[in-house]
């Protein structure tokens, strides 16, 4: 199976001023299509950088990246937006929104920019707010809405277009931990049972359990994991949380259990 994204060798020097400040050295890594991998790591680690290098939003320094089969290196400023329309989501911690547009019209928007347009971008937009139980909420603006809500209308934006690969950064930073529990398992259900590469930059211990894979970063490069120990730990902090019998996947998606 051919990986959604592959990078190898992956170097990345910022420049302040006369400095040079080297932030990823020589990372390997692949993500496939129905993995859910986790990244994580103390700040500075690098793992957003590697994230943004991923998303084709900055170029390495050296090293190969390939998204779909493509040598991100070798395309121009003008091919990578492009390369992120056809190929990528992404959902944030701050959920990037516009307010002056209602749910219905934030997805549409990012329709649009992949060449749907009209009572097809609706109808598209429609069905991907129905995947996170969000249609009803079509008309409603952003103020109007809890976190989580806003979150699940930024997963529904993500998946405008169909890209193999989700990239998410923090996206349970801002929520309440029901609502975070329940953006996990939509996610996990986009690459377990819809196919998609999602790789999740977090600090959140409370979300291990969901993972295929743990990536953990420090200082610029990818150290041996305990994911197996630390997935069982994640359980537990969850407990306290949940007075009743949790949700499973398909409670989430089809049963309409709130954010």
């Amino acid at each position: 199976m051919q990986p959604v994204v592959s990078v190898r060798g992956v170097t990345k020097v910022f420049e302040e001023g006369t400095q040079q400040v080297p932030v990823l050295h020589g990372i390997d890594m692949d993500v496939y299509p129905g993995e859910f991998v986790l990244m994580m790591g103390p700040s500075g680690s690098g793992k957003t950088t590697l994230l943004s290098i991923m998303g084709c939003i900055l170029r390495a320094t050296s090293g190969s990246i390939r998204i779909a089969g493509t040598e991100v290196s070798k395309l121009t400023e003008k091919d990578l937006p492009a390369m992120r329309l056809q190929n990528i989501g992404f959902i944030f911690q701050g959920f990037n929104l516009f307010p002056t547009l209602t749910v219905g019209e934030n997805v549409e928007l990012s329709l649009d920019l992949k060449g749907v347009r009209g009572s097809a971008a609706k109808t598209e937009a429609k069905r991907l707010l129905a995947q996170v139980e969000m249609e009803h909420k079509y008309d409603s603006f952003p103020a109007d809405l809890s976190g989580g809500q806003k979150q699940r209308v930024a997963v529904a934006r993500a998946l405008a277009g169909s890209p193999g690969l989700i990239l998410a950064d923090e996206p349970t930073a801002a929520l309440d931990s029901h609502s975070g529990r329940n953006v996990m398992t939509i996610l996990s259900t986009l690459a377990h049972e819809h196919g998609r590469a999602v790789v999740v930059v977090t600090h959140d211990h409370r979300v291990l359990e969901f993972a295929d894979r743990i990536v953990h970063m420090e200082d610029g490069r990818i150290v041996p994991d305990d994911s197996k120990q630390e997935k069982q730990d994640s359980k537990v902090l969850w407990m306290p949380l949940i007075a009743g019998p949790q949700p499973s996947v398909g409670d989430v998606l089809s049963q309409g259990y709130s954010l």
